[in-house]
């Protein structure tokens, strides 16, 4: 059985995964943006050396 009760700690662990997952989740969308960005720039670089 999974016990998830973590008496006087428990706030302090779950606010803590929280804030891991926020923060895995803003880096990775960040790195997406910033690809397709790139991505971007160099289609138009190929296009205009044409």
């Amino acid at each position: 059985m999974l016990d998830l009760d973590m008496s006087p700690y428990g706030v302090f662990v779950w606010s803590s995964w929280a804030i891991s997952a926020a923060a895995l989740a803003a880096i990775s969308l960040r790195a997406l943006i910033a690809a397709r960005r790139w991505k971007r720039e160099l289609d138009r670089l190929e296009e205009a050396s044409k």
